[in-house]
């Protein structure tokens, strides 16, 4: 097998990790900013600690999928083609996030703001949903034929275990969101933000584990869970205990590390396959059979070497410019 090959099936992994990992966070506040506090200056509050973040790692998401129609143009057509109807209901969800944070503060109407409010909620739920849903089949398989066509029908995609990964990645966002609002803010609102995430932690710890244990056994590797999977779950249980003693930093570098071993747990399973058969695994994609050509690989490679560190320091510096906590009373008084 091509290194090169390898090379591009561990970025698109990583590519898919860290997606998660930095909008997942995203995705838990826009899950919890309308549930955490009742007044506006609250809810702003909330949505201020994602605003200069938000849109640069929803860029994540549009490179993995660049990744994969560069390096696995066959595993790119095969799965965008099973999942085209919800891909359409991915990108709606993204578009009403997107549009939710525009303009639910244009009109001063309580009404207008409750609306957005709801469908950023709903836009912020839908995302890894469906992201679950879709990357969840790769593993357990679908019906691909023997010139590497989907052969199924919508109703297809939705297995059992899909569907429980989309719902671990909702959960995992949940508690990423909660320890990020307690690290961003302060007062009743960081408070609060630091309870749910006492109390969903156990909750989300036991999906974890389930989901470890599913993946494991789908995969077909035997009983024991690899050191991805272990981590994943120590790591929920480790951010309950740190938030509780007011560590938030750490609390937050926990899930992170929980999101990002669940996240790679799946990869790790799935290689040197790319997209399981549920028709006969003669029929699986494989790192092997869906790459690009070598020199292609190789160009892909230079390029990336060159501009990944760039855009990784312009992001850290980003983040190290809006890392200070936010106060509700500063919305208040701006909202009188």
């Amino acid at each position: 097998m091509d290194a090169l090959a390898v090379f591009w099936f561990i970025l698109v992994a990583t590519l898919w990790t860290g997606f998660f990992v930095l909008e997942g966070f995203d995705l838990g506040v826009g899950m919890l900013h309308a549930v955490l506090t009742r007044d506006e200056a609250g809810r702003r509050a909330a949505i201020n600690t994602i605003g200069p973040l938000w849109d640069g790692n929803e860029v994540w998401l549009i490179t993995a999928g660049a990744a994969m129609f560069a390096a696995f143009p066959g595993w790119y057509a095969t799965m965008f083609s099973a999942f085209y109807l919800a891909l359409v209901l991915l990108l709606v969800g993204l578009i009403v996030r997107g549009v939710s944070f525009e303009f639910r503060g244009k009109v001063d109407s309580v009404r207008w703001r409750r609306t957005w409010d709801v469908l950023l909620t709903v836009g912020s739920l839908i995302v890894p949903l469906v992201i679950g849903i879709a990357l969840g089949g790769l593993l357990h398989g679908l019906p691909i034929g023997a010139d590497q066509e989907y052969t199924g029908s919508f109703s297809d995609l939705f297995t059992g275990y899909g569907v429980f990964t989309g719902i671990t990645l909702v959960a995992l966002c949940i508690l990423h969101g909660s320890t990020f609002i307690a690290l961003k803010t302060t007062g009743g609102l960081r408070r609060r933000a630091g309870l749910l995430a006492r109390r969903a932690a156990p909750a989300v710890g036991l999906v974890v584990l389930a989901f470890v244990i599913w993946t494991h056994s789908t995969a077909g590797r035997g009983v024991l869970i690899n050191l991805s999977e272990l981590a994943a779950v120590l790591a929920v249980f480790a951010a309950a205990w740190l938030i509780g003693t007011g560590h938030e930093g750490w609390a937050f570098t926990a899930t992170t590390v929980a999101m990002a071993t669940t996240v790679v747990s799946l990869f790790v399973e799935l290689y040197p396959r790319v997209m399981v058969s549920s028709t006969g695994s003669a029929f699986d994609l494989t790192v092997r059979n869906t790459a690009s050509g070598h020199y292609a690989l190789k160009v892909m490679t230079v390029v990336v070497a060159v501009l990944l560190p760039v855009v990784l320091a312009y992001q850290g510096w980003t983040y190290h410019v809006f890392r200070l906590r936010l106060t509700t009373e500063h919305f208040r008084t701006s909202a009188e």
